[in-house]
């Protein structure tokens, strides 16, 4: 992947480092993923921008860890 420098505000920036070590992204990771969820939201105006954003980390986990779907109505089958 290639990279480009661009010149981004000093407040978002600070405010991508507080997000990017709560969320364990580099800040570099936080402000695309930012940049992700706000295309998406603009592509999608009537999603909210929590589930989008919900989705796309869902699109990031590993499969291995991944657990499948199960409906209520079929888990209480099983019991």
């Amino acid at each position: 992947m290639s990279t480009v420098s661009m010149r981004i505000d000093e407040s978002l920036v600070g405010a991508a480092r507080v997000a990017a070590k709560a969320e364990f992204r580099t800040v570099q990771g936080q402000v695309e993923f930012w940049a992700k969820v706000g295309r998406a939201a603009l592509d999608n105006p009537d999603l909210p921008a929590s589930f989008i954003a919900e989705s796309l980390m869902s699109l990031a986990e590993p499969r291995e860890d991944t657990v499948p779907f199960v409906p209520r109505s079929q888990s209480s089958l099983k019991a």
